[in-house]
């Protein structure tokens, strides 16, 4: 890696550490790694106290905030409204978190009355019903079902894809809105042979239903260990 062409020679060291980052992670998401202090002490052969006064500079201006243990990461623009809906694997991913999966199932069936009257189809029209357990990092950390009309996705059962958000976007049909509903619950005996927890133990529920536009493509429900998941919410004015 060079030295960004715009940095004056006369720049303070630290200034031209600043802005090289601050041009670095401009048009990065919210949560998105940071530049690594190691990093920079290599591209720009400076301190590291150097580059650390650099860093600091951007946390008190709100560009970049600290998580201990974990690193520093971009933070949400002040100000702004970002609500664009993301998968799980995008969540994590920006998290530093890789997320496979293992399918139990993936079949079409008739609707029920309850994920009939979510994706707004009538009952016995067939959806794809698509069981995985969610791994972060190899450990198993989630069992989620997802409920999409067949018409919408007709060959998502045969692509099975690594990520269901990038193969609706992959086909025109990535949500563009989203309500989630989250509640604290017991696991079951269900969620012990998944998840290698204990009956009873804490897991997180969550469902969401999920639409483009106006028009319904997903329901889902799942639950999560809470000693691999934590909830992440950030709200502005």
């Amino acid at each position: 890696m060079t030295h960004p062409s715009f940095l004056l020679e006369r720049t303070p060291k630290y200034v031209q550490v600043r802005e090289y980052v601050r041009d670095l992670v401009g048009n990065a998401l919210p949560g998105s790694p940071a530049p690594s202090e190691r990093e920079l002490v290599n591209v720009f052969a400076v301190a590291r106290m150097t580059v650390r006064q650099a860093i600091d500079a951007l946390v008190a201006e709100g560009l970049l905030e600290r998580k201990p243990g974990r690193g520093t990461f971009v933070a949400a623009r002040p100000g702004s409204q970002s609500h664009a809906v993301v998968g799980l694997t995008e969540y994590m991913a920006i998290r530093g978190v890789e997320v496979t999966s293992r399918t139990v199932v993936i079949r079409t069936q008739q609707a029920g009355p309850g994920v009939a009257r979510a994706l707004s189809i009538p009952e016995g029209v067939e959806v794809v019903h698509w069981r995985r357990v969610r791994h972060a990092d190899g450990l198993p950390f989630g069992i989620e079902d997802v409920y999409l009309p067949l018409e919408l996705v007709p060959d998502l059962a045969q692509a099975e894809p690594a990520s269901l958000y990038d193969y609706l976007a992959a086909i025109g049909m990535r949500p563009t809105s989203n309500d989630d509903t989250y509640t604290a619950d017991a696991a079951s005996i269900e969620d012990s042979e998944f998840l290698g927890v204990e009956i009873g133990s804490p897991v997180l529920r969550k469902q969401r239903r999920a639409l483009v536009d106006r028009i319904p493509i997903e329901v889902s429900r799942g639950a999560w260990r809470t000693d691999v998941h934590a909830l992440w919410l950030r709200f502005s004015d």
